[in-house]
């Protein structure tokens, strides 16, 4: 006759093999500390500092809290949309200088930053020429409306599908061109760090 197993038997047969790995929860944990510690940091810079936060860990659990700070950082790193993007981006360049130890990093990201700005500067300046060059083009549309109806009407550059899509092909070009330093400012800090893409 066959034995008729309770529910409770079956999902303790089922669990016996699946025993909490301690070492792997624990860097879990200490990784998501360091995500912690890089929030509070991005949150306000100048009162939170990594370094000091770190010193309050023990050597041998600061490389997993290290991966987690780094890994929110990095994450951080892309083309500024507003001015005040670039403030954000140096606290990140100064965070990942940090977690990272050296102080040629911190250059280049200063590097970067720069770059940054000129990017801001171009995307104005081809925002501007890009409205300029396409401006005859939208008169001509807006005169060919008013003949047909017989009244006058201003029409949004970005309401017209040919303007959009002139515009994002130019600017997508600058971003593209900007977007390289990006990346490889990524690739730079990832290999300092010890990561491999």
């Amino acid at each position: 006759m066959a034995l008729i197993k309770s529910a409770l038997e079956l999902a303790l047969e089922r669990t016996e093999s699946v025993k909490g790995d301690r070492e792997s929860i624990e860097l879990f944990e200490l990784k998501r500390q360091g995500k912690r510690i890089a929030s509070v940091f991005l949150e306000d810079p100048e009162k939170s500092s990594i370094e000091s936060e770190l010193k309050r860990f023990p050597k041998e659990k600061q490389d997993s809290i290290r991966r987690g700070i780094f890994e929110v950082l990095i994450s951080q790193i892309s083309l500024p949309a507003i001015k005040e993007d670039l403030v954000r981006l140096a606290s990140v360049g100064k965070g990942l200088a940090a977690v990272i130890g050296d102080k040629r990093f911190g250059q280049t990201f200063q590097q970067l930053l720069q770059a940054l700005e000129r990017y801001l500067a171009d995307t104005e300046q081809y925002d501007k020429a890009i409205r300029q060059q396409y401006a005859p083009k939208l008169k001509q549309k807006e005169d060919e409306i008013a003949r047909r109806t017989g009244r006058r009407m201003a029409i949004d550059p970005l309401q017209d599908p040919e303007f959009v899509a002139f515009y994002n092909q130019n600017m997508g070009a600058l971003r593209d061109r900007y977007q390289s330093a990006v990346d490889q400012i990524r690739a730079q800090a990832q290999e300092a760090f010890g990561l491999k893409d």
